[in-house]
């Protein structure tokens, strides 16, 4: 039996939103690899240590970078997944979303670069928020919404249930 899957129109722009998500991950790795150059950090050196923080601003700077860049890598398979799931029924609403997302990245980024780190969060962080909660909503409707879905949704929560369980 052969299954046929029906793309939504606008389903493209869910798409393009995605890769304008891996641009910023390119600009976050040039804003990086400044950093790193200006606190004099080599490779394969992941983040200064704290010796060379407590001595170096540039060091700390490049923690910084580094960490908002992680932050991003940790989250690209959930909002990649959530993204095309909630485009099948929501493509333009999934393509909002992701674009709001990508442009909280940026906020975060250069929140968290700037010279209170503290404000990475005033930046971008509520904007983050409020759209992968928004596709995470419309991804567990759309799952919830098919008859074979409540299985999946049943397995899709008790794995985050048990996820969470791993990390205390």
């Amino acid at each position: 039996m052969v299954t046929h899957i029906v793309l939504p129109t606008g389903f493209g722009y869910a798409l393009a939103a995605l890769i304008s998500a891996v641009w910023v991950v390119v600009w976050q790795i040039v804003v990086v690899n400044g950093h790193r150059e200006r606190a004099g950090i080599k490779h394969p050196q992941q983040y200064a240590e704290k010796a060379e923080v407590s001595v170096s601003r540039e060091a700390y700077k490049f923690n910084c970078a580094q960490r908002a860049h992680q932050g991003t890598l940790e989250q690209m398979p959930s909002i990649i997944v959530i993204t095309l799931i909630s485009a099948l029924r929501y493509p333009n609403l999934a393509a909002i979303a992701c674009g709001a997302w990508t442009v909280s990245r940026i906020l975060y980024t250069i929140g968290y670069t700037s010279e209170a780190p503290e404000k990475r969060n005033t930046y971008g962080g509520l904007l983050g928020l409020l759209s992968f909660l928004s596709k995470w909503q419309n991804t567990l409707e759309l799952v919830s919404a098919n008859p074979d879905g409540r299985f999946a949704l049943a397995l899709l929560l008790s794995s985050t249930y048990t996820a969470s369980q791993l990390v205390k």
